[in-house]
């Protein structure tokens, strides 16, 4: 793909998110979301390779029929209210199928078997893009529309997310899929939180965006796609394996690590909100996914086990790393000795 296109496709996402973000009316609410959708489908389809073309049309259909849902949700609430803001979504009947428009636009457990499938089919520069750029402007619709959605339906549909993104993990070995069923995990714990502490769940969403930058470029600059290659990735870049061991464990809400805090913080607040039962269950849940970041962790760093892989061992690279990244991976491990100055932010 040449520069000007891929300069094209990022200036439209960039107008899709801020149009998304931005707008106060549900129809160019909408159209931020279509705008998105259309810029990140050439991307997804640019290595013309069957399953790229696969994961593009699963991406567009389902992303166009959550963006119908969107659209027919906020019709539905304009005709009986007569108002068209996102933030005066009052109908009952408007307020669950918006729930599940945009869950099914973020990947929510039930309509979560997009993602795995679209995210393998990708490379992992895209892959990082479904990840987190591409999943901002329907959390910021969650946010603005907190208020409206049902707290009971949105609890039952985040702890079964965390149970099933942990545990349909367990058994991946492609690195792309692990990390498709991470984001689902994650997202159970954003969507318990929403419309108790909005901007909590915003918080959990910017440090998750974060920690999963932070470990696809280190997964890209290493050239890994699945458990075979990562174990004999330590020959060719021991401090990058070494500095995903800690990033990993970041993710996975392992104190001292800032991955912890947003989990530390959401758990006091449902217990505030007499949600003790539900702190249990998804605290309990996301051991599920404990253990496949443990195994990647292993994989990459702990030791060399007994395999019978076609990979060779990888000569060293001497190239430094990225200062980019490295800042990006000292920002994922290291922030919760600031949780006071982030706890007074929100």
């Amino acid at each position: 793909m040449n520069p000007q296109a891929k300069l094209i496709f990022a200036i439209s996402l960039l107008l899709g998110t801020t149009i998304t973000i931005s707008s106060n009316h549900w129809v160019l609410a909408w159209t931020g979301l279509e705008i998105n959708t259309l810029a990140v489908l050439p991307l997804i389809s640019k290595s013309h390779h069957p399953r790229a073309v696969e994961a593009a049309t699963k991406y567009f259909l389902v992303q166009a029929a959550a963006s119908t849902l969107v659209l027919f949700s906020s019709m539905i609430n304009a005709w009986h209210n007569g108002q068209w803001d996102i933030t005066q979504l009052t109908h009952p009947t408007a307020c669950l199928i918006m729930t599940a428009a945009l869950s099914m636009k973020l990947g929510l457990v039930p309509f979560h078997f997009w993602f795995p499938e679209v995210l393998q089919g990708s490379s992992l520069t895209t892959g990082l893009l479904l990840s987190t750029a591409m999943k901002l402007p329907p959390m910021i619709l969650l946010f603005l529309t907190s208020k409206s959605l049902d707290p009971a339906l949105l609890t039952a549909m985040a702890v079964l997310s965390t149970a099933i993104g942990g545990w349909m993990g367990l058994n991946q070995t492609q690195v792309r899929k692990i990390m498709a069923f991470s984001s689902i995990s994650h997202l159970g714990w954003m969507a318990i939180i929403v419309t108790y502490s909005p901007k909590l769940a915003l918080l959990n969403f910017y440090l998750y965006a974060m920690m999963t930058t932070a470990v696809f470029l280190t997964l890209n600059t290493m050239k890994v796609l699945k458990l075979s290659t990562l174990m004999t990735a330590w020959t060719k870049a021991p401090s990058l394996s070494a500095i995903l061991l800690l990033t990993l464990l970041s993710l996975a809400g392992l104190p001292p690590m800032t991955g912890f805090l947003p989990k530390w913080l959401i758990i006091q607040e449902l217990t505030k909100q007499d949600m003790a039962p539900a702190a249990v269950a998804i605290s309990l849940l996301s051991l599920l996914s404990l253990f496949f970041y443990l195994r990647l962790a292993y994989c990459a760093t702990i030791t060399l086990p007994p395999h019978t892989t076609n990979h060779m061992k990888q000569w060293h690279a001497n190239k430094p790393i990225n200062a980019s990244l490295a800042m990006l991976i000292t920002m994922s491990i290291m922030l919760l000795p600031i949780s006071p100055m982030i706890l007074t932010m929100v």
